[in-house]
C-alpha cells in the first residue's frame, strides 16, 4: 500500500515529531541538544519557516512550524537529519539510522488550535513526569513564551503576539494557559491527527484544506462502503415484500 503523500501548504502551521529509531535515545548529553538547536535554527532559515515551539525529549522532538514555501517543511527536517545524525554518528562512534523512517506530521488550524499544540508540546515533559512543571525543563520553547529567555529558534506567530501588547502582558497570558492540563478531548484529537498524517481543525478548515490541496484528507469511514451496505438494505426490502405477496 502506498504512502499517504506529504501535506504540504506553505503558510499553514504544521505540527511535527520525529522519534529515535526503535523508540531508541536521540540525545546523548546536553551538548546534544544545543547542538540540534543550531542545527534547527539554520535549517529554519535555510528553507524559510517559521518555528513557533519546540521540544526536545530523550528519544523524540516535537516541531510547530510554519513553512513560507511549499515542500519547506520537509526540507527542513531533512537538512535538520543529514547536520544532527552526521554529529552523532562522529561523536557516539556509531553508525546507521538515527530517526524513524518518516516523521509525522499534521496541519494545525491556528485560530482554533495554534496555542493547544503550544501547550501540547511545551507540556510533553510534564507528562513524561521528567519535571513537575514546564519551566523546569531546560529544552523547549516555554522558557522563552512564558520565562522571558532568549531563543534565537523561536519565531512568534501572529496569535502569540496578540497575547498582549507588550512582552509581559504576553508572558503573563501565556502562563494562565497553563494553569490546567490539556483535556483528554484535546490530547486525543492532537495524538490522532499526528499518527494520521491528518488535519487538525474545524470541519470548515478541514473542508478548505481538502478544496487548496485537492485531496481528500479525513480519515476514512471503516467498513464496507456506504452504497454497498444501502444496496444490499434494498435487496433485502425487496425480497420481504417479494415474498409475502
Amino acid at each position: 500500500m502506498p504512502r499517504r503523500a506529504r501535506l504540504n501548504l506553505p503558510e499553514v502551521p504544521l505540527h511535527i515529531v520525529q522519534r529515535g529509531n526503535n523508540r531508541q535515545p536521540t540525545f546523548f548529553a546536553e551538548g546534544d541538544y544545543a547542538f540540534y538547536l543550531e542545527c534547527l535554527r539554520d535549517a529554519a532559515e535555510q528553507h524559510a519557516c517559521d518555528v513557533h515551539a519546540y521540544v526536545l525529549m530523550t528519544n523524540h522532538v516535537h516541531l510547530l512550524v510554519t513553512p513560507h514555501t511549499p515542500n519547506g517543511a520537509s526540507r527542513l527536517i531533512q537538512a535538520l537529519g543529514r547536520r544532527y545524525v552526521q554529529y552523532v554518528n562522529y561523536t557516539q562512534r556509531r553508525s546507521g539510522t538515527l530517526w524513524e523512517g518518516r516523521f509525522k506530521a499534521s496541519l494545525v488550524e491556528s485560530e482554533a488550535y495554534l496555542l493547544t499544540c503550544y501547550r501540547y508540546i511545551e507540556l510533553n515533559p510534564v507528562r513524561a513526569r521528567m519535571v513537575e512543571a514546564p519551566g523546569a525543563y531546560r529544552w523547549s520553547s516555554y522558557g522563552y513564551h512564558a520565562l522571558g529567555g532568549a531563543d534565537p529558534v523561536v519565531r512568534d506567530h501572529p496569535l502569540y503576539i496578540a497575547l498582549g501588547p507588550k512582552e509581559d502582558a504576553r508572558r503573563s497570558a501565556y502562563c494562565e494557559l497553563f494553569r490546567h492540563a490539556l483535556e483528554p478531548t484535546a490530547l486525543g484529537q492532537i495524538r490522532q491527527s499526528l499518527n494520521d498524517g491528518l488535519v487538525l481543525g474545524t470541519a470548515g478548515f478541514k473542508e478548505r484544506v481538502e478544496q487548496a490541496l485537492h485531496r481528500l484528507l479525513r480519515a476514512p469511514i471503516r467498513g464496507r462502503p456506504r452504497k454497498f451496505v444501502a444496496r444490499e438494505r434494498r435487496a433485502a426490502s425487496y425480497h420481504r415484500t417479494g415474498s409475502q405477496k
